[in-house]
């Protein structure tokens, strides 16, 4: 037990009460104040959904401490300050936080660290955002694993710790000046997000799991609802991966253990960033630097709006302005189209995710955006050039996907490819490129650099 003092527990990416291992600590040394600090490093640049998103998950969290006779303090500024000045208003000597392995976050927290010491106040790392943290699974030379597989076996092979239960009992803090309303802003005209918090979260894993025999078989198709949507809910640590991987060991369908590889994707590319964390801008391979790229204009535009002519595309563009979320199959698309078709580099691509992905998760958009580019570790290669009306008829066999987020081409005969007198009728683009003819300049440039 710790020595009863004041204490900060403060929230980051670990917006929960149950499975948080750093609030377990902090609980134990004795009275907690519950801290947020809304960064503008980070808020900043953060779109809408992002946004609008943390905010509910804070208004979540703050209910839940409301229902424990605590609530959430919220203050704003830079959290090297911010965090001190809320140790000392308590007299705290320890604040405890879930480690951040990002690029920016281990450069503020050894900040904050720095300053906490200064006032004899320590930083208390415990857990993270992962089942296992990032650098903690090396090769036999102990490096990083720069391939997914054996990765994912030595992964599995160090497991986890079991989940932990929320803290029982104890007594909570509050700060009683120099706080904020938690924030509340207004989306733009067409964006639905889901469901927020700790509560949500769960809710959508029990529907997810009674259906998981089916995400083996039907989850790289777009029409159909069979994807988990829990990135969300993992961005915000709404629940913790071990939560998920504790009820996923229980299960034997092919589904589950689909699942938990895409689980074990999202620690690998943690992993990889941890390592690199200048890919989270450059190259992680910098021979594609020396590619050959078009300077965005107007395509890159019409990708962003969803007119490309490609009803797949387009789709894809459109579900992410209207909902901050896209399929994941439909990720995979509408990335080549704009390295490999447009000859426009990942980062734009990234960028423009970033902005509208309600889960949008640095180590997670920019690597895969890396991969789709052929850039990134373990990638595709370059030569797998997306067809993206092959890839629609392929996954969205009926069109199911398309006609719904591409209204006008709801009663067309052939809603992947359609005519040229339907595109008329209805008011839809032709394809802004012949995608036959930048598949061959995509290679020619690629061979340029092999």
């Amino acid at each position: 037990m710790g020595d009863t003092t004041p204490t900060v527990m403060w929230f980051r990416r670990d917006l929960r009460l149950a499975d948080n291992p750093a609030l377990l600590e902090a609980a134990a040394d004795g009275p907690v104040l519950p801290l947020f600090v809304l960064d503008p490093a980070l808020w900043g640049p953060a779109g809408p959904s992002r946004r609008a998103y943390l905010g509910a998950s804070l208004r979540s969290l703050d209910a839940s401490l409301r229902q424990r006779g605590s609530q959430l303090s919220v203050v704003r500024g830079d959290p090297v300050r911010r965090v001190a000045l809320a140790a000392r208003a308590v007299g705290a000597r320890r604040v405890h936080v879930s480690a951040d392995f990002g690029p920016y976050g281990r450069r503020r927290d050894a900040e904050v660290e720095e300053t906490l010491a200064e006032h004899g106040v320590e930083l208390v790392r415990t857990g993270s955002p992962y089942a296992v943290s990032p650098g903690r699974v090396t090769s036999g030379s102990g490096e990083p694993y720069k391939v997914y597989t054996p990765f994912s076996r030595a992964w599995a092979d160090h497991g986890w710790r079991a989940p932990v239960e929320p803290p029982r009992g104890g007594s909570w803090l509050t700060l009683d000046e120099d706080t904020i309303e938690i924030p509340e802003p207004a989306l733009p005209d067409g964006l639905e997000l889901p469901a927020a918090g700790e509560t949500a979260a769960h809710r959508r894993w029990r529907e997810f799991l009674d259906d998981v025999e089916r995400y083996g078989d039907e989850r790289d198709r777009p029409d159909l609802d069979t994807t988990s949507r829990m990135s969300p809910h993992l961005r915000w640590g709404e629940i913790h991966p071990r939560t998920m991987l504790a009820d996923l060991s229980r299960l034997r369908s092919a589904g589950a253990a689909t699942y938990r590889k895409e689980l074990a994707w999202r620690e690998f590319f943690a992993d990889v960033l941890h390592a690199r964390p200048e890919s989270a801008r450059e190259y992680l391979r910098p021979d594609y630097a020396r590619m050959r790229y078009d300077e965005p204009g107007a395509q890159l535009d019409a990708w962003r709006r969803g007119h490309t002519g490609f009803p797949v595309i387009d789709a894809g563009m459109r579900q992410l302005r209207a909902t901050g979320w896209m399929h994941n199959r439909v990720r995979m698309i509408v990335a080549s189209f704009l390295v490999k078709d447009l000859h426009v580099e990942w980062q734009h691509g990234a960028r423009h995710f970033m902005r509208w992905l309600v889960d949008g998760d640095l180590a997670s958009n920019q690597q895969n955006w890396q991969w789709a580019a052929g850039s990134g570790a373990d990638a595709a290669p370059y030569f797998r050039v997306f067809n993206p009306t092959t890839q629609g008829r392929k996954f969205d066999a009926d069109g199911r996907y398309v006609r719904r987020w591409v209204p006008e081409l709801a009663d067309v005969a052939d809603p992947h490819d359609p005519s040229v007198d339907d595109r008329d009728l209805v008011g839809y683009p032709l394809p802004i490129v012949d995608h036959a003819a930048e598949r061959l300049e995509a290679l020619a440039r690629w061979e340029e650099i092999r």
